[in-house]
């Protein structure tokens, strides 16, 4: 299993054809308590980059971006009941969406962890 990061603070984790998204513990962290996320339809087809759907904090309100050109294959229905998981597991039970990638060559595009560290430093 890969995982890649975007510079909008969005995480992937690839598994075939199948990208896992969500938000980046940085990102949690800068958003503060996340009170509500608004995540796209199942078979909804996106660009990369397009916005996907939206999270909200006490703090702001925030984008979320699609990482990866794809069909949303997959929506997490725990996290719309308890927005709370974006902040107390972001990179697991916190996740956003699963797309069925329709480029995987946007992946190269992407950063791994060690540069996205580096990056949101």
């Amino acid at each position: 299993m890969t995982v890649k990061y975007t510079e909008d603070h969005e995480w992937v984790k690839i598994e075939g054809n199948i990208a896992t998204v969500g938000i980046t513990v940085h990102a949690q962290d800068a958003l503060g308590d996340v009170v509500f996320v608004d995540l796209p339809a199942v078979g909804t087809t996106f660009a990369q980059k397009e916005t996907a759907g939206v999270v909200e904090s006490v703090k702001a309100a925030a984008d979320v971006y699609m990482p990866l050109s794809g069909e949303v294959t997959e929506i997490n229905e725990a996290l719309k009941d308890d927005p709370s998981l974006a902040n107390s597991d972001p990179m697991g039970a916190g996740w956003f969406f699963k797309v069925k990638l329709s480029d995987p060559s946007q992946l190269d595009a992407l950063m791994d962890e060690t540069r996205y560290t580096a990056f949101a430093a």
